[in-house]
Parts: C-alpha cells; sequence; structure tokens
C-alpha cells in the first residue's frame, strides 16, 4: 500500500494558485505563438500541406482530443470515482489546449492499445510515453520533454539482490509488469530465465510490497518516483540504467505544421517555469534529471 513519505501532491489552495499562473503562461504562450502560426513552414519529407494540418481541424472543431492511459503517475492517472485524469503531462495537455484556445477531450487507452486508439481518433498522445524507433514508425514524436532509462526498483530489504540484468534474469525471480508496452518488451527480452507476470500497473507495486513479485523494470522517472512514494520499495541503480531512451508525445506522422506548433509551445513550457510549476506537486523535490 503507498505511504507517502512527504505529500505530493497539491492541496485546494495550490491548485487554486497553479492554476491562476498556468492561465498566465498560456496566455504568454499564445501570445509568443500568434506570429508562428501565421509564419510559413516548409514541407519536410512526406509532410502534409499546411491546409491539410491537423491544427486547422482542432482549431475549427474547438476541440484537442488526447489519448493517456491513467495509469502511470507521476504523468498520468485516473481517479477512481470522478474518473478525472491528472498528472504532469494531463496538465500539459491542458496547457497546450488552453494555448490552442480549445477544450479536451479525453481518450482513455491501455498500454496494449495505445497506438490503436492513437491513430483511431487522437489529434495527441501524452503520459509517459517512451519514444523508440518503432512507435515512430507510426507517429510523430516532439522534442523530448525527458532523458530516461530501464532500472529495477524493489523491496529496500532486497535492493541489493538485483542490480543488473543477470541478477533478475534468474530462475525464482519474479519481475512484474503491466501488458503491453515497453516495460513487458523490456523484461521478456532481457530475462527469459526468471519468473515473468504480468499486472495492471494503478496496483502493481503493491503486489511487490506484499511478496508476490520480486522486482520491476521500469522507466528511471517512475522508479524515482514511486521509491518517494512507497516506505517499503527503493530504487536500485537508478543513476546506472540498463539502458537509455526520451519521453514525448505522440503526434499524426506527417503532420509538419502542427508539430511545429507543438514543439514551439512544449519549448517555451519546459524553458519559462510552466512545465517545472506543473510537476512540482507532483514530485516535490525529487529530481527526474538523468546525468549522462
Amino acid at each position: 500500500m503507498r505511504t507517502r513519505m512527504t505529500p505530493l501532491r497539491p492541496a485546494l489552495a495550490l491548485l487554486g494558485v497553479a492554476a491562476l499562473a498556468l492561465t498566465g503562461c498560456a496566455d504568454q504562450i499564445r501570445g509568443a505563438q500568434g506570429d508562428a502560426e501565421s509564419s510559413p513552414v516548409p514541407a519536410v519529407g512526406s509532410g502534409e500541406a499546411a491546409g491539410a494540418s491537423r491544427l486547422d481541424a482542432i482549431k475549427d472543431s474547438g476541440r484537442l482530443t488526447v489519448c493517456t492511459t491513467g495509469d502511470y503517475p507521476p504523468f498520468t492517472e485516473q481517479a477512481e470515482g470522478s474518473g478525472e485524469f491528472t498528472g504532469i503531462d494531463v496538465d500539459m495537455a491542458r496547457d497546450l489546449a488552453q494555448t490552442l484556445g480549445v477544450e479536451v477531450e479525453w481518450v482513455k487507452t491501455s498500454w496494449k492499445t495505445l497506438m490503436d486508439d492513437y491513430l483511431a481518433g487522437c489529434d495527441i498522445a501524452v503520459g509517459g510515453i517512451s519514444m523508440n524507433p518503432e512507435r515512430a514508425e507510426q507517429v510523430f514524436f516532439t522534442a523530448p520533454t525527458l532523458e530516461d532509462g530501464k532500472t529495477p526498483i524493489a523491496r529496500c530489504e532486497d535492493a541489493g539482490k538485483y542490480r543488473s540484468i543477470e541478477d533478475i534474469n534468474r530462475p525464482g525471480v519474479t519481475s512484474i509488469f503491466p501488458e503491453g508496452g515497453t516495460n513487458e518488451k523490456f523484461a521478456r527480452e532481457h530475462y527469459p530465465e526468471g519468473e515473468l507476470k504480468t499486472h495492471e500497473n494503478l496496483t502493481i507495486f503493491d503486489e511487490i510490497v506484499a511478496g508476490r513479485a520480486d522486482v520491476m523494470t521500469t522507466d528511471r522517472s517512475e522508479v524515482l518516483y514511486i521509491d518517494h512514494e512507497y516506505e517499503e520499495l527503493c530504487a536500485v541503480n537508478p543513476d546506472e540504467p540498463f539502458d537509455y531512451f526520451q519521453k514525448g508525445y505522440m503526434l499524426p506522422q506527417g503532420d509538419v505544421v502542427f508539430k511545429h506548433y507543438v514543439d514551439q509551445w512544449l519549448d517555451i513550457a519546459l524553458n519559462d517555469g510552466t512545465y517545472d510549476e506543473i510537476a512540482r506537486p507532483w514530485i516535490g523535490d525529487v529530481d527526474l534529471t538523468l546525468e549522462r
């Protein structure tokens, strides 16, 4: 069960202040991007003509359709009762919609069906999504939001047992992961000699605490967040991940006009304090930066 060491979720008063701050940021960004929308964007590769851009369709409809799994805090989480989506990338999507002057329509997806659901009708997909060549065959990605890598997390008393792939790839060691997505792919590729177990993502770490699994290899950013959220679990070698990748948001393949717009919005948000302000209530003083 989750035992928070210090409160990472914002109080209602903090949310109110953050909302006012983000409104100001979005207005500033919208103004800064006004010139960008009217500037010609050169065609690149298979890019769509400007008149066919998703950007026009979004503004015409007044709606930004966003795919997200809702099971991957601190980036995306869906409340059981209200069904409301929260998280760093969820709030970033809201800020993008505000910059565009449109409303958000959420589409709940899963890691197994993420690509199919996105291609079926979402404008953008967010929520701690790893950028990789397989996904890039079907979608564009934004500029990166975070550098990351796979690293283990285990019960604190056992953390020293699982410092390498070889330590985990042994009979009797149970690795757990959600079905679909890059965590399953990594585990099946690297731990063929171990015991492999799937479980739904929102309560997956409770399985490790309860002793029904030994270790999970997941994104370093998630490991650091969970290490902070669970007293019983500890990150293993978080500064020496097993691999390297970046996170970003999925966009329509070939639409260079929309990608140009979103990348410019993202670049401003990452550098003017907007992203940090959104992330702070979730991660507090936890530094997700991967030093290389």
